[in-house]
């Protein structure tokens, strides 16, 4: 079963997903989405939090109020984490983890240690970090717990995604072909208007471009 929250930080609200034990994370780990973001709290035993990222949103410039929210629910799923000060909670996209064979159940690294990012868990005082109830209880009045169906989940998704890619190339095919034909059209026009304007030499003076005159001799030849 998989843990859904909403969290109305930014607008539209953002979803925010995570598993019910470290069996379902093993799930999320294989089946995020690549563009989806993990959260969790760094060096200690915590939930696997994920944010569902928004098609206009990049990872490098989530709002900080969102990124509170995310904290705060990996946080309040911390055993040992919830009860600890001034913690740290590192976040990275999802197609940045890295899972082997010799891995324990949940247990994770990453592709490229320069992707990952922290986040500070500190209140206005500098000693004190704390759990901060009045955004873990808004993000539990929206929690749904369902059964997801990761694989359907995963092939509805790379169908979605390809007709998308298809769409913006038959775009860029037609937006490319219109310029192909107004360059030819530009093209044409130019010549048009060449040989109706007349060809003239380096002195300015009109070229005679139909060549020498014919004399009625040699035209009668033309014609014999």
């Amino acid at each position: 079963m998989v843990l859904f929250f909403t969290s109305a930080a930014v607008s539209p609200a953002a979803t925010l997903y995570m598993g019910r034990d470290k069996v379902e994370n093993e799930e999320l780990i294989k089946y995020a989405w690549p563009q989806d973001i993990w959260f969790h709290v760094d060096k200690l035993s915590s939930a696997h939090v994920y944010l569902r990222m928004p098609e206009s949103m990049s990872w490098e410039a989530i709002p900080e109020a969102l990124l509170t929210d995310c904290a705060q629910l990996v946080k309040a799923n911390s055993i040992e984490g919830n009860k600890k000060e001034n913690l740290t909670v590192i976040y990275t996209p999802a197609d940045n983890l890295k899972k082997t064979g010799d891995m324990a159940v949940g247990q994770v690294s990453f592709h490229n240690d320069k992707r990952v990012k922290s986040q500070r868990l500190q209140t206005r005082r500098i000693h004190v970090a704390k759990r901060e109830n009045p955004i873990v209880n808004r993000l539990n009045k929206t929690k749904v717990e369902r059964q997801v169906d990761h694989e359907q989940e995963r092939i509805d998704r790379i169908k979605k995604e390809s007709t998308i890619r298809r769409a913006a190339a038959a775009e860029k095919k037609k937006v490319d072909l219109e310029l192909a034909r107004a360059r030819e059209a530009e093209k044409a026009a130019r010549s048009y208007d060449s040989l109706f304007n007349g060809n003239y030499d380096d002195d300015g003076e009109e070229e005679d471009v139909t060549g020498p005159r014919k004399t009625g001799k040699e035209l009668e030849e033309d014609f014999m």
